[in-house]
C-alpha cells in the first residue's frame, strides 16, 4: 500500500527560502487600519451632517404643513396657505439640495486628500524596499564575489 508523502518539510524549507518581512507587513497592517480609521471618520461625519440636515428640513416641512392644515375663514385662504405652502417647500429644497452638496463636496476634497497622502505614504515605502532591497543584493553579490575569489 503506498503511503502519502508528507509535505510539512518541504514546505517549511519552500517557505524558508522566501523570507518575509514580519515587521514590514505589520507596518502595512497598521499603515491600511490607520488609513481604514481615516476614511471612516470622515464617511461617518458626512452622515451626521447629512442626518441633520435631513431631520431639520423635515422638521421644517412638517411646521409648514401645520400652518396649511388650520382652518381658514375665507376659502381664498386656502389657496393662499398652499401656495405659500409650495414657495416654502421649494425654498426649502432648494437651501437643503445646496447643503448636501457642500456635504458631499466636503467628503470629496477629504477623500482626495487622503488617497494623496496615502499615495505618498506608498511611495515612500516603495522607495525604502527597493533601497532596503538593493543593499542585501549588493551585499550579497560582494560575499559571493569574495566566497569565489577565495576559492581559486
Amino acid at each position: 500500500m503506498a503511503k502519502t508523502q508528507d509535505f510539512t518539510k518541504v514546505m517549511q524549507d519552500m517557505m524558508s527560502s522566501f523570507p518575509v518581512d514580519a515587521h514590514a507587513v505589520q507596518d502595512a497592517f497598521r499603515n491600511s487600519a490607520a488609513f481604514g480609521e481615516k476614511f471612516a471618520k470622515v464617511a461617518l461625519e458626512a452622515a451626521e451632517k447629512s442626518h441633520e440636515i435631513s431631520s431639520k428640513w423635515t422638521r421644517d416641512t412638517l411646521a409648514k404643513v401645520s400652518t396649511l392644515t388650520k382652518v381658514k375663514e375665507e376659502p381664498a385662504d386656502y389657496t393662499k396657505a398652499l401656495s405659500d405652502f409650495a414657495s416654502a417647500t421649494a425654498e426649502m429644497a432648494a437651501e437643503n439640495m445646496a447643503a448636501f452638496a457642500e456635504v458631499a463636496k466636503k467628503v470629496q476634497m477629504e477623500t482626495v486628500e487622503l488617497m494623496l497622502a496615502a499615495g505618498k505614504d506608498m511611495q515612500e515605502d516603495a522607495t525604502a524596499a527597493v533601497k532596503k532591497a538593493t543593499t542585501e543584493v549588493t551585499a550579497a553579490a560582494k560575499k559571493a564575489t569574495s566566497a569565489a575569489a577565495a576559492v581559486n
